[in-house]
């Protein structure tokens, strides 16, 4: 893929999410996620799918909107600061400063970190018990590549419907922060995006 492929999955991807804030329903903006995530996905150069699997790739195995999975939330500042350093094979050394921590209602709290990659931004990644998600996690928020669901620091939204699998579900090329062990829910988090083995498709 060229730079200026990957600038056109971020702006997308931007624009996407710029469109889910905009619905007054999350369901609607939800129903908006899965169909552009499953158009960049099958067909955009770009896709973290390999080459040789996207022509009978189904797209994302995304489960229905349930509203119980949606959580407007303030975020606790007051953390003790923790730093991690994570080494991956494409993006170098990629540092995360833990910025708060965010209280789920009948799940349990995670950890919210600041990307020091690029110009930085928020990052929520989760792990859950639900075996039918990919193991190593998923994401909520990565609004340096515009995974932006908005909201402020005293409500901020955290919707894991729109929990996604990181890059290299799909293809082990690719190098992804994943969570740890305080990103990690012991209960399961039956919604958002599902595992899809991809040897199945090429």
């Amino acid at each position: 893929m060229t730079a200026f492929e990957v600038l056109d999955w971020r702006r997308r991807t931007t624009e996407l999410y710029r469109a889910v804030r905009a619905a007054e329903d999350p369901a609607d903006g939800h129903a908006l996620w899965v169909a552009g995530r499953e158009d960049l996905l099958r067909h955009h150069q770009a896709s973290p799918v390999p080459m040789g699997t996207r022509a009978g790739y189904p797209g994302a195995d995304v489960v229905a909107y349930d509203p119980a999975f949606r959580f407007v939330v303030a975020v606790d500042t007051d953390v003790e600061p923790e730093r991690r350093e994570i080494p991956t094979g494409t993006d170098g050394i990629v540092t995360m400063d833990r910025v708060g921590r965010v209280a789920l209602d009948g799940l349990g709290a995670l950890d919210l970190w600041w990307l020091g990659s690029y110009g930085g931004g928020l990052f929520l990644p989760v792990r859950d018990g639900d075996p039918s998600t990919y193991g190593g996690g998923r994401y909520v928020l990565d609004t340096i590549k515009g995974a932006d669901l908005g909201g402020e620091p005293d409500a901020l939204v955290i919707d894991l419907n729109f929990a996604f699998q990181p890059s290299c579900a799909y293809d082990e090329a690719w190098a992804c922060p994943l969570p740890g062990p305080t990103n990690t829910l012991d209960r399961p988090v039956p919604v958002g995006e599902r595992y899809r083995d991809l040897t199945e498709y090429s």
